[in-house]
């Protein structure tokens, strides 16, 4: 799955164009290495999102295979450190 979609999918950001934006303006890096909206995520992946004056980094444990999840699944996809 492509990063923008994982990011919507999964609930970390509410809209698509909104993930596209960041990773656009190079917040959004996995292992540390900024990314394009077509880069694909795997299982394992450390997704950081540089944004401020914070960073969140989001740890990939499953692929969503629907569009959207609900947020109370999110858990099951992603895990902050």
């Amino acid at each position: 799955m492509r990063i923008d979609k994982f990011l919507n999918s999964v609930n970390i950001v509410k809209r698509r164009t909104i993930a596209q934006d960041m990773i656009a303006s190079g917040v959004v890096f996995i292992q540390g290495v900024a990314v394009k909206a077509s880069r694909e995520v795997r299982v394992g992946d450390v997704i950081e999102i540089r944004y401020l004056e914070e960073i969140k980094r989001y740890r990939v444990l499953q692929i969503p295979v629907t569009k959207t999840i609900p947020k109370s699944a999110k858990e099951q996809y992603v895990v902050e450190d």
